[in-house]
């Protein structure tokens, strides 16, 4: 009978120490593109009640960086960009699961002006006026928003308002240096303008030379591929897609 119990004690203690290492198993790490903010923390949370034991937790940045931050080996799991060049990039590297890559969402790119401004912008050619004096637009080289600016502008009006360009590290800064009236100007995301409204007002939407759409793969050297690739799909499903809806997204 003792032994009996001691048995039974000893394996209680076992589960005791075997439990914490099961949940922290089921911890999961998204880097997503900063324009994703406020959509991924709402559909974090659906997933984890879809999914009880799994802890979500969100890395956000402009895509560009966080591909950076994944090459030098951060432990990430699952990686939304606002683009496929970027994506692109991570496949071309070995970087995430082949055939784990999925577009999920799409989005506009729009000009917004502080709420309080009195320039009368309506459009993008507007900016070249001399009032206008500083316009806010993500560092092409790591923010896809100021890609998709860049482009959607042409040679020869990107060229004309490069002085005056105030370069963001991610789109959520180029917004807030539009609703802080630090900028005449701004190039961002319909998404991030439609979480702003009262800060920001949209005066143009711009046609940009290829859709806005955001691809979410696995990460290659996720040690959690299976609950990795749940989330990625889980991104597609309805409770998802309503989210981003709600967030602006859709294109």
């Amino acid at each position: 009978m003792i032994r009996k119990r001691l048995v039974l004690l000893l394996c209680l203690a076992a589960l005791a120490v075997l439990a914490p290492r099961a949940h922290a198993g089921d911890a999961l790490l998204v880097s997503a593109a900063a324009s994703l903010s406020a959509a991924f923390k709402e559909i974090g949370s659906a997933f984890a009640a879809a999914n009880p034991g799994v802890e979500v937790s969100f890395n956000f940045a402009a895509s560009g960086a966080l591909l950076q931050q994944i090459e030098r080996g951060a432990p990430v799991d699952v990686f939304a960009s606002a683009d496929q060049e970027t994506m692109d990039r991570a496949q071309e590297r070995g970087l995430i699961v082949a055939g784990s890559r999925r577009d999920f969402t799409a989005n506009r790119l729009v000009l917004v002006v502080p709420a309080a401004s009195a320039l009368g912008l309506k459009t993008p050619a507007d900016l070249a006026r001399p009032e206008v004096r500083r316009i806010a637009i993500g560092n092409p080289a790591l923010v896809p928003a100021g890609r998709y600016a860049r482009d959607a502008l042409g040679p020869a009006l990107a060229q004309t308002l490069a002085p005056r360009f105030v370069h963001a590290e991610s789109v959520r800064q180029a917004l807030q240096y539009a609703s802080l009236g630090e900028v005449d100007a701004a190039f961002v995301y319909a998404s991030d303008a439609a979480g702003a409204a009262d800060k920001v007002r949209v005066v143009a939407t711009l046609q940009t030379p290829r859709p806005i759409a955001y691809p979410a793969a696995v990460v290659a050297a996720s040690g959690r591929q299976a609950l990795a690739r749940r989330f990625v799909d889980f991104l597609a499903g309805p409770q998802a897609r309503s989210a981003l809806e709600r967030h602006g997204f859709g294109g």
